[in-house]
């Protein structure tokens, strides 16, 4: 009788990829997660930005400008000065320190002024011509300065000190009165400066060259021009 043979060991079982199928599945579930999360962020900052609760808006209710009046102007521009001004402003208390009560402004102020030259006024005799009409002389007024036009792009406070009591007073109520009075001193500081300045003068000999070269063009073989202060 054959001997049986010995039975083997119970063989280990094969091994099942449930393990790297779970870790897998867990990997996607928490990109699936960050990705939702990343979604309802950007969503909420767009809805914030759109909605915008503490944003301002500029909403200009101003009526429609009216004609008041229209006047012919008979002048020539003869010439722009630019000018550019610093207003040291200081206000101080009687009794009490600067750094209590007490205001100090450096204001830059930039602005232009025209020159110009008035021919409204202009008679029968400021302009004469010889029998033959080849020679003229035309006399003038002297060149005028218009006001100041300032630039409010280019006109700003610099710098600017203030007491304990004025800056609890701007903080409570705006003062756009000390703006308009620094707005006032550069005007008048740059009509200063053009009138000490040589742009009358530029003005005119400007309308001198200009009227020359005209009434040449017109025939005239001699121009002369004169202003009303010359003999």
């Amino acid at each position: 009788m054959t001997p049986k043979a010995p039975t083997p060991p119970d063989a280990p079982a094969a091994p099942t990829d449930d393990a790297p199928r779970r870790s897998r599945r867990a990997w996607r579930l928490l990109a699936g997660f960050l990705v939702i999360v990343a979604l309802l962020v950007v969503g909420a900052r767009l809805t914030w930005a759109w909605l915008d609760p503490f944003g301002e808006r500029a909403i200009d209710r101003s009526q429609p400008a009216l004609l008041q009046s229209i006047q012919d102007l008979s002048r020539f521009e003869a010439a722009t000065g630019n000018f550019q001004v610093v207003v040291d402003l200081e206000k101080d208390a009687a009794f009490l320190p600067d750094a209590i009560k007490g205001t100090r402004t450096l204001f830059v102020g930039a602005g232009s002024v025209d020159a110009y030259v008035d021919f409204a006024g202009l008679t029968a005799g400021a302009i004469s011509m010889n029998a033959d009409r080849t020679e003229v002389t035309v006399r003038l007024p002297r060149a005028q300065l218009e006001k100041p036009s300032l630039d409010n792009k280019r006109s700003y406070t610099y710098h600017q000190q203030r007491g304990i009591l004025d800056r609890v007073q701007d903080f409570l109520s705006s003062s756009p009165q000390n703006q308009q009075e620094l707005y006032v001193l550069a005007e008048r500081k740059i009509a200063d400066a053009a009138a000490a300045s040589d742009l009358r003068a530029r003005a005119d000999q400007n309308t001198k060259i200009m009227l020359e070269g005209l009434l040449k063009s017109l025939g005239f073989t001699k121009v002369t021009v004169k202003y009303a202060d010359e003999p």
